[in-house]
This record gives C-alpha cells, structure tokens and sequence, in this order.
C-alpha cells in the first residue's frame, strides 16, 4: 500500500538534510539526519551516528548529503517499481 499526498498531478519528491559535527563527545562522531517528503508529506526519515569519523564539517555534510542521495534513489526506484503511482520525472531536490 503507498500512501499518497496531495493524490493529483505530479509527484515532487524533496529532501532534506543535515549533519552535526562531532556530536558525541565519547567517541567524535557526527549526527547526521534527513527528511523526504512526497507532495508535502513526510514519507520518510532518519537520524543516525556516522559510521567513520569526520575531519571538518564539510566532511561530515557531506556524508550527510550522500546517505541522503542514496536514499533518494531507493525512494524514487521503489515508486517506479510499484507501478500503482505515476514515476517520479523531475529529479528530486536535497537542501
């Protein structure tokens, strides 16, 4: 079953991210999250400790924004293969 917001029209699939830089004082690795919406609804997320330990901020972003792209490529294969719900066309968009 998949739930769909805002049923008409287009699918627009979009993502949010963020990491924390050395969050845990005990072992320095960073917190990191993201948030996919489908058409304004939440449909998934997740905050978690980065696996490997960050240098830089930047570093830690950007492992971030690539746990946040991998997802983003599951979600949008899985509504293809559904086939219930028209694809995804427009590529999906991560702040």
């Amino acid at each position: 079953m998949f739930l769909i917001y805002g049923g008409g029209g287009e699918r627009i699939l979009e993502g949010y991210n963020d990491a924390s830089f050395q969050s845990d004082d005990d072992d320095a690795k960073s917190q990191l999250g993201f948030v996919f919406k489908l058409n304004g609804g939440v449909v998934a997320w997740k905050s978690f400790k980065q696996a490997t330990i960050a240098d830089s901020t930047t570093e830690a972003e950007y492992i971030a924004a690539s746990e946040a792209a991998k997802k983003a490529v599951w979600m949008k294969n899985y509504i293809q293969e559904l086939g219930v719900v028209p694809s995804i066309v427009e590529p999906v968009v991560i702040f």
